[in-house]
């Protein structure tokens, strides 16, 4: 585990040395914050649901923002293969990549952590749910964050990963907002890949192993497609 530690300080020191970094966080905050402010005085309710409601569709064009350039910069400037001749495996790469994204992706979510803060002093807010929203929010980012790593490990081109990260993320997001138009017999198997319906048990405080089994195997197959790519360009 040295080596993923190692790989993971350097890949997060990174992300701050770049404005991306700010510009991703600054927006996300200024989204989010705007959308639930605009609307929380009118529901007259003490929750985040709202909040919670919108991380699934944010975080399908915020993470691939984050994790676009995780391999897709060194393939591009050539210093991956600099990296194959250190004493690391492939797995420690991307491990030490993939876990660096999760952290600044929880590194994003914890200025909203003032949201709940605020709305307990306005009304009496259950923090079960809270706790569960950002539970759930951490998952999902890290679900994300694996298939920008994939996407990523398929180009040397930063927008291209991003928009085919962006496609599948969002994509799910979707599934289970389609399923009208899927036969019946699929119903059940296409509505259990959509990203959308488990965040939202999740944050709702109900914690189910089938929504975190969900989380797991996409983590999973974005993780193992992304060492198969990165295999394939050795």
């Amino acid at each position: 585990m040295k080596q993923v530690i190692n790989i993971f300080k350097k890949e997060f020191g990174d992300y701050f040395v770049s404005p991306i970094a700010y510009i991703v966080i600054s927006t996300f905050l200024l989204v989010t914050g705007w959308f639930f402010f605009s609307t929380f005085f009118l529901y007259n309710q003490a929750n985040l649901r709202n909040f919670f409601s919108l991380l699934p569709i944010t975080f399908s064009f915020v993470v691939p923002a984050v994790t676009m350039r995780l391999f897709s910069e060194e393939l591009n400037v050539g210093s991956y293969e600099i990296l194959l001749t250190m004493p690391v495996t492939f797995m420690d790469v991307i491990l030490g990549k993939f876990l660096a994204g999760v952290t600044f992706v929880a590194a994003m979510l914890l200025p909203t952590i003032a949201y709940p803060i605020a709305i307990s002093f306005m009304g009496q807010l259950d923090w079960g749910p809270v706790i569960g929203g950002y539970i759930g929010a951490i998952l999902l980012g890290a679900s994300f964050c694996s298939i920008g790593l994939f996407a990523s490990a398929l180009t040397r081109n930063q927008i291209i990963a991003f928009i085919i990260a962006m496609a599948i993320c969002f994509s799910l997001f979707l599934i289970d907002k389609m399923l009208f138009f899927i036969p019946r017999n699929l119903v059940g198997i296409i509505g259990y890949m959509g990203a959308d319906a488990h965040f939202q048990n999740i944050s709702k405080g109900i914690i189910d192993s089938r929504d975190i089994l969900f989380f797991i195997s996409v983590c999973f197959i974005g993780l193992y497609s992304t060492h198969i790519a990165m295999q394939g360009k050795k």
